[in-house]
């Protein structure tokens, strides 16, 4: 990928990114406000325990778009490989403060279950409805720009939305049977609330886990190198592929790979192969910001697979 191409991949990434994260700032936090409001009004946990989810909401989306406004940078001399890390990095602050905003639902649902109260007003039901539609769609949207940019923040930023509709559907739940299920149920919304972080909780460790992968730069999918082994043996010259090392920064790959070629021919010949299979990649593969392309003789490399374990 040239300069050029690379700074038109990463800000078109940046923009998608953000436009996305902002959007979801936006409708946290008027929904962390309404869902508040009612659930103070409505005497329901639950809704309280939602509006928590969606302030958190609006703190981690905070933190996604400075992660992806900082992964879009171009690399520099003190960044040579970009600044790709940032945005694993703020997927991973994401899903640790999902499992806090986990751990505090559980404590102040628990502690309601224990001190006798009423049941919640039925008019929070109306509001839990029309906050699960809206957050579905949301995540919906959010995820879908996160597919498109190939971002763990983002994707972790719309399960956060994901999770807002998990915890409302729970409340709604909840309330539904402390409401219509009378004296002896008023605790209902309580357990339901517990319950929806537990799933919370459950997630953002399955969140996790693919960000902490790329903070330690472990191997992609492996149908990545496989494509990029496909694509370097269409090019004349190339008799066969050895080793294909990939990384994922951010929203772009960094691939070494070794190519088998004739012994016989020039080292000219062998530059051209590389460049060539590099071209390839590039053009096949735009999120690739780099590829080290090792050119190995084939006979040296059948001698040495025969005598070693490679």
């Amino acid at each position: 990928m040239t300069p050029d191409l690379q700074r038109e991949h990463l800000e078109r990434a940046r923009r998608v990114g953000v436009r996305s994260t902002l959007v979801g700032m936006a409708i946290n936090a008027a929904l962390a406000v309404i869902k508040g409001i009612a659930g103070v009004l409505g005497n329901s946990y639950a809704l309280i325990a939602d509006a928590i989810e969606s302030a958190a909401d609006v703190v981690t989306s905070f933190v996604v778009l400075l992660g992806v406004r900082m992964a879009g940078k171009p690399a520099d001399a003190n960044h040579p490989y970009g600044h790709g890390k940032f945005e694993p990095l703020a997927a991973a602050v994401v899903s640790l403060t999902l499992l806090g905003a986990a751990v505090l639902i559980t404590v102040e649902s628990v502690r309601e279950i224990l001190t006798p109260h009423h049941a919640p007003a039925p008019f929070t039901l109306g509001v839990l409805l029309a906050v699960i539609v809206i957050k579905e769609v949301l995540a919906r949207y959010v995820g879908g720009a996160a597919d498109t940019i190939g971002s763990v923040a983002v994707k972790s930023d719309a399960f956060h939305h994901r999770a807002d509709a998990i915890t409302s559907g729970a409340a709604f739940i909840g309330i539904s049977i402390a409401v219509f299920g009378g004296e002896g149920f008023e605790t209902a919304d309580d357990v339901a609330a517990v319950v929806a972080a537990v799933v919370i909780g459950i997630n953002a460790l399955i969140l996790l886990r693919p960000a902490l992968s790329e903070l330690i730069d472990t191997a992609p999918a492996p149908e990545i190198a496989q494509s990029i082994r496909d694509i370097a043996l269409k090019v004349p010259g190339v008799l066969g592929t050895h080793k294909c090392g990939v990384r994922k920064v951010g929203f772009v790959y960094f691939v070494d790979l070794d190519v088998l070629c004739d012994p016989d021919q020039s080292i000219r010949h062998g530059h051209e192969v590389a460049h060539n299979v590099g071209e390839a990649i590039h053009s096949a593969l735009p999120a690739v910001a780099k590829v080290l392309v090792h050119v190995e003789p084939a006979d040296d490399f059948g001698r040495r697979s025969r005598d070693m374990v490679i």
